[in-house]
């Protein structure tokens, strides 16, 4: 396949080719735990440099987090939807994710959400939108994307944030979350969030790579159960660690799981925001 098409991503948007070009990685491993044969598409397809990032220096520690993670995002969405069969699900930063397309139930109402300039590209490279496949290009702090989601009325709502907020202040997820918190009451949050050590030690690694790459972590959580007391009625129902469940390709590094500060330097978090009110909502 000839290299057709220049993402020309700049800042937080181009991070995005990181977990694109790892899952590409992974899909051609012979004990893959993923099979995305459309991001090795994709990384083929595109005219830029990946090898840029082999200059951050990722361990493979490192990315099969990565791949962990998109597996966790994967079926927290399964399982909200065996809940809520027709519920709307919105992949907040989406990236080059395909991952409608892997957990579709055939009724979900689906919302990828990413900056204008992201999802011209996923609709110059993957797809259109379907009568339940929907674009949002906006950044995740305008609210004019809220709005727009009223039209659901009382459906159940799950939105899914991989990989975003780490990248900006906490005071900004803090308003995101109580937003969706007001205007989607009951609605489900499911975010990974870093640990403020890893936080400053990633920033380290960009800093003195050779990657170029300008985007730079700022939040990071210290314990999940910090979040709910951002505001009323937040509640954590779960929460997942790459070391919780014994995995082969991490046998070398279990010992870490016995050491706090090391066994969750990222996790992923499920919480409901609000509870869920039996009348016409209003949106501010």
């Amino acid at each position: 396949m000839s290299k057709t098409t220049n993402p020309n991503l700049n800042d937080v948007a181009e991070t995005l080719l990181i977990t694109l070009y790892v899952r590409a990685l992974e899909s051609q491993r012979p004990d893959a735990l993923i099979n995305d044969e459309k991001a090795v598409a994709l990384v083929k397809q595109m005219n830029y440099d990946f090898s840029r990032f082999t200059q951050i220096k990722m361990d493979e520690d490192d990315k099969l987090s990565i791949i962990l993670r998109n597996r966790e995002f994967d079926r927290h969405a399964r399982d909200f939807m065996a809940r809520n069969p027709e519920a709307v699900v919105v992949h907040i930063g989406c990236g080059l994710d395909s991952r409608f397309e892997r957990v579709d139930n055939g009724l979900v109402e689906w919302y990828d959400l990413d900056l204008p300039e992201v999802i011209d590209l996923r609709r110059k490279l993957i797809a259109n939108e379907c009568p339940r496949y929907h674009f949002l290009a906006y950044s995740v702090f305008d609210k004019a994307w809220l709005d727009l989601l009223s039209v659901h009325g009382e459906r159940p709502f799950l939105f899914l944030a991989e990989g975003v907020f780490m990248y900006f202040e906490e005071a900004q997820v803090k308003s995101l979350v109580l937003s969706l918190r007001d205007n989607f009451p009951g609605a489900e949050l499911v975010c990974d969030a870093f640990s403020p050590f890893i936080v400053r030690a990633n920033n380290l690694r960009f800093r003195f790579s050779r990657s170029n790459i300008s985007a730079r972590y700022h939040w990071g959580l210290k314990n999940c159960k910090d979040v709910e007391s951002w505001g009323n009625d937040i509640v954590l129902l779960d929460e997942w660690f790459p070391l919780d469940q014994p995995e082969p390709r991490f046998a070398h590094i279990q010992w870490m799981r016995h050491i706090p500060l090391l066994a969750k330097v990222m996790g992923i978090f499920h919480y409901r925001l609000g509870k869920y009110f039996q009348y016409p909502r209003t949106m501010p």
